[in-house]
């Protein structure tokens, strides 16, 4: 199933609609935070209890060439990881260039 992307300018809006989607049953592995900025994607992520596209969902070959990656291919890699095409990737990885976060479920509720 493809994934299921909202964005958001605004960090609080991210975490009642994580909220939101937890009280209605979509589980917490499902529900992946990205922006931008590492610190503010962590900071979110842990606020709520979602998770980030790390090690797990991109292996290790990604992972790997990601830490010598600029940070656009870097974000296109790991939207691409998680089920986007590489156009979509591009596409929202431009809209976390200004600022976007994005919620992201690979649930199918």
């Amino acid at each position: 199933m493809k994934p299921q992307v909202k964005e958001f300018q605004d960090d609080q809006d991210v975490i009642q609609e994580v909220e939101k989607q937890l009280n209605d049953g979509v589980s917490k592995e499902n529900l992946y935070i990205i922006s931008h900025d590492d610190d503010r994607t962590k900071r979110i992520a842990n606020k709520v209890n979602a998770n980030v596209i790390g090690l797990e969902e991109e292996g290790m070959k990604v992972a790997m060439e990601n830490m010598f990656n600029k940070k656009g291919d870097e974000l296109r890699n790991k939207l691409e990881v998680i089920g986007f095409s590489e156009d979509e990737a591009a596409k929202l990885e431009e809209k976390l260039d200004h600022g976007k976060v994005l919620l992201i479920s690979t649930s199918e509720k």
